[in-house]
This record gives C-alpha cells, structure tokens and sequence, in this order.
C-alpha cells in the first residue's frame, strides 16, 4: 500500500498529470454544470423533445467532421508556428464555405420539397418548427469547426488553461439557455419546442468568443497566401483523405440510432436511450478528450526526437482499465433505479439502455484515447478500415432492429459491434507502438 502512494504521488508531480488535471478540472466543471442542469432539463422537456435533440445533435456531429476536412488536427504536426497558422486559415476557410453549402441546401430543400407527403421528413416544412431546428445546423456547424481549430492553436502552444475556461463559458451559456427556454409559462410554445436546440448554439457561440481571442493573440495578424494554404493542403492530405472519411464514418455510425432508428421508433424511446448515452458516453468522452490532447503532442514530439513511448503508453492504459472497473461495475447495478430517483420516474427506463451501452464504452475508453497514434504513425488508412468494418457492422445492427421492429436488440447489437472493434483497435495500436520501439532500439 505504501509503494501504491508513493507510485500515485510520483504520477501527480509528472507535467503531463499536472497539465491533463487542469483540462480535465475545465472539462468537468463544464459537463459538470450540464449534468447538473438535466435535474431540471428532464422535468421542464419531455423524452420527445430530448429525442429531436439529439438528432440535432448528431447531425452537427456528423458534419462539423466534413467542414473542416480535419485539417484542424495537422496544426499540432506543423514544423513551425507560421505553417501551423496557414493549416489554421485553410481550415476555417473549408468551415465556412462548407456551412454556407449546408445552410443552402437546408433552405433550397424547403423550397422545392421532396418529401412534402411524408411525415418523418418534416424537417424540409417550412412551417414546423423543426424547419427552425433545421436552420440551426449550419449555424452551429460553423462554431464547432471554428472552436475545433481555436482548440487546436492553444493546444500546440499548450494554452490549456483558456481551453478549459471556454469549456465552461460554454456549458454555462448553453445551460442557461436552454433552462430559460424550457419554461413554457414565461416563452411561448415555439421557443419552448427549440429550446434545447438553440440553447447548444447559444452555448457554442459563447465559448468561441474566448476561444477566438485566444486565437488572434497567437495568430496575431498574420496572413496565410494561397500558395501556402495550397502547400500545407498538399503536405497534411492524409486528413481528407483517410482521416476526415474514417471520421465521417465513426460519425455516421455512432449516431446511427438518431439519424436512421429514430424516423422509425417513438421519439420519447430514442430520448430515453439519448440522455443513457449522454451519461455513459460522455463522462469518458471528457477523460478522453483531455488525455488525448494531452498524449497527442507528447507522443508527437517524442517520435520526432526518436524517443520510447511504449512503457509510458502501456503504463497509462493499465492504470486506466484498473481505475475504471470498479465504476463501470457500480454503473451496471445502480443505473436503473439512479435515472428514476435523479431524473423522475419517467427516465428509469434510461437504465435499461446504460447496461447495454457498458460494454463498449469501457473498451472505447481506451480506443479513444491512444486514437491519434494513427496519425502519428500515418495509418490513417488502416484506421479508416476499421471505421469500415464497425460501419458495416451498426448497418447489419440497425437493420435488424428495423425487422424485428426491437428498439432494444437494435442497440444492443449496436453497442456490442462497437465493443468488438475498439478492443481490436487497442490491439492493432499497441502493435503499432512496439513496431516503433524496435526501431528506436536499432538507433
């Protein structure tokens, strides 16, 4: 027991402990006060209206991975600072003509009308409220983008401290938002319906503002050519080509229950499997998020300077595993009966769906974070077969689902082809690693 201390004492002196805690603190405070506000969120928005949003949701997913080409991740890997702020340029250029496209798509189809006679496409109705939704998208599109590339900056020049601050100027103004909007005595109905839609781009517009001040600082006003962003578009074409598809798919795939199940099954189910997610998924997300920003530049500049990494990575995914057993254990058994107590006794069907989702996200936390390994390695197309398979595997999921009309066995089939392929990504990374460190022993 005593050596145990003296190991976690020994961790917590290293920089890249002291570094993650401060983006984990931001990124905790900030969920925090989300996961906070779903003590009232869930009573004053029904699982109906928490299904439509997470199909929002998913969709600014899905395309906020297309509007930058991932380009964005290739700052960190530029040689200098004056090539780093050129990728910069050239991805906030891709965002913005890529939001401008969606926005006028969005609006074109609400014009001329294909699916007027169908219901489950009332999106493209320019008298439903979800047209409004709809119109939301680009717009929150091109902050998420804009913040990816902000984040991105402040990162290489290990600014973690303003990146956490925006988490929670962020969740703060969304949370705010949508608490305001969800009181139906003092908004009207209409405001009330977009209400958790328009409470997570108020939320994105009030972190980048933080986050673009941070950005002029370091870019200052610098001004990328054409023949520069036309370079580094050259150089990091990896990104589009391997990474931004994989991403795309990993995308498309993970919010298949909202973007393809949910035209077919009763809303309220979908929002009770949506706020299940949101309390298994994203808690890691936050850990992973943070440890990958983190790993990504330390890994990097240890490659660059033909460095080990292999004990230190190895070393990190055991204390992982052994640190989250035990809450995944306890999250299994209390579930059920902790969503009816917190949320009211309309949500405890949401534990249901959490004993089904643990599996993968347990293996998904260590996936997640050792992911960048692939684009410090350059295996994004290997990567992107994985994408593929697990892809193909949810398409499989979703269709039975359809067929047998079972919301559930759609999701647990769902949750366990995930599960499948992240353990075999983890295996396929560690492989990687030691590949590398039998080349730095040869050095």
């Amino acid at each position: 027991m005593a050596k145990y201390k003296e190991k976690i004492a020994e961790l917590l002196k290293l920089r890249i402990v002291k570094e993650c805690l401060t983006l984990v603190s931001g990124n905790v405070w900030a969920q925090g006060i989300v996961f906070a506000a779903y003590l009232l969120l869930t009573r004053l928005f029904s699982p109906a209206d928490f299904g439509f949003y997470n199909i929002f949701c998913s969709y600014i997913d899905v395309l906020v991975i297309v509007s930058t080409c991932r380009y964005e991740l290739a700052i960190v890997l530029s040689k200098d600072h004056r090539e780093a702020v050129s990728v910069a340029h050239l991805a906030l250029r891709i965002n913005g003509y890529t939001s401008l496209f969606v926005l006028v798509a969005i609006v074109l189809l609400s014009l001329f009308n294909p699916f007027e006679d169908v219901e489950r496409f009332s999106i493209f109705t320019t008298s439903s409220p979800i047209f409004i939704i709809a119109l939301l998208i680009p717009i929150t599109v091109y902050l998420s983008g804009t913040s990816r590339v902000y984040t991105m900056l402040l990162n290489r020049h290990r600014n973690f401290r303003q990146i956490a601050l925006s988490d929670v100027i962020g969740s703060s103004a969304g949370v705010l938002a949508r608490l305001l909007m969800g009181l139906p005595r003092f908004l009207s109905t209409l405001i009330h319906t977009i209400g958790l839609p328009l409470g997570v781009t108020l939320g994105r517009l009030a972190g980048n503002v933080n986050l673009r001040l941070q950005y002029r600082r370091l870019a200052g006003a610098e001004r990328s050519s054409h023949e520069e962003r036309g370079r580094v578009a050259r150089k990091y074409r990896n990104f589009p080509l391997f990474t931004m598809p994989k991403e795309f798919i990993n995308s498309i795939s993970h919010n298949l229950p909202f973007v393809w199940l949910a035209f077919y099954f009763d809303k309220a189910e979908v929002g009770l499997f949506a706020l299940a997610l949101t309390f298994t998924f994203r808690p890691v997300n936050i850990l992973n998020s943070a440890i990958e920003k983190l790993l990504y530049i330390r890994v990097t500049e240890r490659v660059r300077d033909h460095q080990p990494i292999k004990r230190d990575l190895l070393r990190f995914l055991l204390i992982l595993n052994v640190v989250a057993v035990p809450f995944f254990v306890a999250a299994f058994f209390v579930a059920e009966p902790l969503f009816g107590f917190l949320f009211g006794g309309r949500w405890s069907g949401c534990g249901h769906y959490v004993r089904w989702l643990l599996p993968w996200v347990f293996v998904m936390l260590s996936s997640s974070s050792l992911m960048f390994l692939s684009n410090v390695f350059s295996r994004q197309r290997t990567e992107l077969c994985f994408s593929l398979l697990l892809f193909v595997l949810r398409i499989a999921a979703m269709i039975i689902g359809l067929l047998t009309f079972n919301f559930t066995i759609a999701i647990a089939l769902f949750s366990i082809s995930g599960a499948a392929v992240s353990l075999a990504i983890v295996v396929w990374l560690v492989r990687l690693v030691c590949q590398y460190e039998k080349t730095v022993a040869t050095v």
